[in-house]
């Protein structure tokens, strides 16, 4: 039983990290793109 827990763990462990991992790389493609607008807009005017 011992080593269900610790599969449970391990797996939302990674479940976790992984998520965070793409709500990080999200973040900084999203201020990427606000960033490239901004310059777009000033190549505009």
């Amino acid at each position: 039983m011992g080593y269900l827990f610790a599969a449970y763990a391990v797996f939302w462990g990674l479940t976790f990290a992984y998520v965070f991992t793409i709500a990080s790389r999200q973040k900084r493609l999203e201020n990427e793109i606000e960033a490239l607008s901004r310059a777009v807009k000033r190549e505009e005017t």
